[in-house]
């Protein structure tokens, strides 16, 4: 799976990290990033949560 996150439209309220800290981190402008792509196995699943979940839709879960 290939996880991508507009890092300009993120608001960073922290939900995708919240939901799966082992790919999505809190970078210092406070804004979300990918920190380990590519993503396998448990954390798939949490990554398309995260995506469907994301309040303004910057995150990508594809594969």
């Amino acid at each position: 799976m290939k996880v991508t996150l507009d890092h300009e439209g993120c608001i960073g309220c922290g939900l995708c990290v919240s939901v799966c800290p082992a790919v999505f981190r809190l970078a210092a402008d406070g804004r979300a990033e990918v920190s380990d792509p590519p993503v396998s196995g448990e954390e798939q699943e949490k990554c398309r949560a995260a995506a469907q979940n994301c309040p303004v839709s910057v995150i990508a879960a594809e594969g």
